[in-house]
């Protein structure tokens, strides 16, 4: 194998490109190199959420405090994501296909996608409006009108074309745009340091009291991180060889979140930095978190074009694994099967819609949703595999069904369990407890209330009593239907 080979898939046809094995297993003989997966990893990697993510916990915390969630986000992604990547490459299923076997059911695990979905929903909006904010700033277009919608929504349209063909044009883009990214980086940094006075984690004080609630804040900032970050992954992961062991999977985790933290500790630096040049302004921290407004002061023009190649990036990446989840749902729900193609133009006129609300204002209560939401479901279906399969044989641990001709269409012990702990982390949301714990009982909850429930019902909501056997269902894709 050369060097190039290493760094790109498998040839396949367009239509499989286009489909991305969505809803059956991908074939051994179409997994990827894993330097080729961590490369469209990238993509996620200068995400300009992690700049935002860093502003904030530092504002909350400072140094050297802010290194705890930090930690914890790193060695809990590096923890989860390995044991979800691995079971996906073990089986070439995505998420949502693998809820089917795994607790939910092949309905059930259309709740669960179209959850999953919405969190895309947002990303995707919040990624494009930052390329709109450094837009307004240079060209002096107010961030809530129709010329920025205008904006964000040909930036979306770049961002489709290059996740049409799923990994192999997001493969293309990440190859192309990782170099121009660090170029542009390099520049933003050396102006930065010409034009600002720059302020170094010894001056990085909080913003406000530092106790346990900021700490705790700081923590549910992250704690959906650890989840949904191994979701990002194994969306990919699905296409990692099959010889490839947890450690291979922890390892591809690791190197993507430990370089997600260096992100997270310069956005910690530039919002401190920028925290100054905003002084006055109606929303100070606000500004100074958001990276699209900051890179246009820095950089002016290039700081617009920085933001734009940051912002399709990581946004193919959202709309794929946004269009996955929702294909699975839509497969689940409905007799007439909608291309995963066309999910992503639904994904694009949903966020065009909800653009103007300027979602960054309420990222910290959207990471508490999305945190409770996910982290529930993932524990659920890791507490499935390891203790009702593994564990206490109920089902089994290899070829794990989703055929809906054998898979029942709910399981009740995963709704349940996934439907209480949303309802108990809402409470805190909505304030019965404070939020910031909301994500941590959330996650708990789920598989305490899903194994007993699986014990109760002796694990005979898994198939269907007259389903043919596993081998059998597991080698064949679902079927086209008219």
């Amino acid at each position: 194998m050369n060097y190039q080979s290493l760094f790109r898939g498998p040839e396949s046809s367009l239509d499989e490109q286009i489909e991305s094995y969505a809803t059956r297993r991908v074939p051994t003989d179409k997994r990827w190199p894993r330097p080729a997966i961590l490369l469209v990893l990238t993509g996620n990697i200068t995400a300009m959420f992690w700049f935002l993510l860093g502003g904030q916990l530092g504002f909350l915390v400072g140094w050297p405090l802010l290194l705890i969630p930090i930690a914890y986000m790193v060695l809990g992604a590096t923890v989860i994501g390995g044991l979800i990547m691995r079971i996906a490459s073990k089986e070439g299923l995505s998420l949502p296909l693998l809820s089917r076997g795994l607790g939910f059911g092949v309905k059930g695990s259309a709740v669960a996608s179209i959850v999953y979905g919405v969190n895309y929903v947002f990303y995707f909006i919040f990624e494009g409006s930052i390329v709109s904010h450094a837009l307004s700033e240079w060209a002096g277009i107010p961030i809530d009108s129709f010329w920025a919608t205008v904006v964000f929504a040909i930036i979306a349209l770049v961002a489709l074309y290059y996740s049409w063909r799923g990994m192999h044009s997001m493969n293309l883009l990440q190859r192309f745009g990782l170099p121009i990214f660090l170029v542009l980086f390099v520049v933003g940094m050396y102006m930065l340091a010409k034009g600002y006075v720059l302020v170094g984690p010894g001056e990085w004080e909080a913003t406000g009291a530092v106790g346990g609630a900021a700490m705790w804040q700081a923590m549910s900032l992250v704690n959906g991180q650890i989840v949904f970050q191994g979701l990002i992954a194994t969306d990919y992961g699905r296409f990692v060889k099959t010889s490839v062991g947890y450690r291979g999977t922890s390892g591809l985790m690791f190197a993507e979140l430990s370089m997600c933290a260096v992100v997270v500790l310069i956005g910690a630096f530039l919002g401190f930095t920028m925290l100054r040049h905003f002084d006055g302004a109606d929303n100070a921290e606000l500004a100074a978190t958001d990276p699209g407004l900051y890179f246009a002061v820095i950089m002016g023009f290039l700081g617009v074009i920085f933001a734009i190649v940051t912002q399709v990036r990581i946004n193919v990446m959202n709309l794929y694994s946004g269009s996955l989840a929702l294909s699975n749902a839509a497969d689940a729900l409905s007799s007439k099967r909608i291309g995963r193609q066309w999910w992503m133009v639904g994904l694009i006129g949903i966020g065009i819609a909800i653009y103007p609300l300027n979602v960054l204002q309420y990222t910290d209560k959207f990471l508490a949703v999305t945190g409770i939401m996910t982290n529930t479901w993932i524990f659920i279906l890791l507490a499935d595999y390891f203790i009702c399969r593994k564990l206490l044989h109920m089902a089994p641990s290899e070829n794990i069904d989703f055929d809906e001709k054998s898979v029942r269409n709910w399981n009740p012990a995963g709704i349940t369990a996934m439907a209480t702990g949303i309802v108990v982390g809402g409470a805190g949301v909505f304030g019965a407890y404070p939020s910031y714990y909301a994500s941590f009982i959330a996650m708990a909850l789920g598989p305490i209330v899903y194994i007993p429930l699986m014990l109760l019902t002796k694990g005979r909501y898994y198939t269907k009593p007259s389903a043919p056997s596993q081998d059998t269902a597991a080698a064949q894709p679902v079927p086209n239907r008219p």
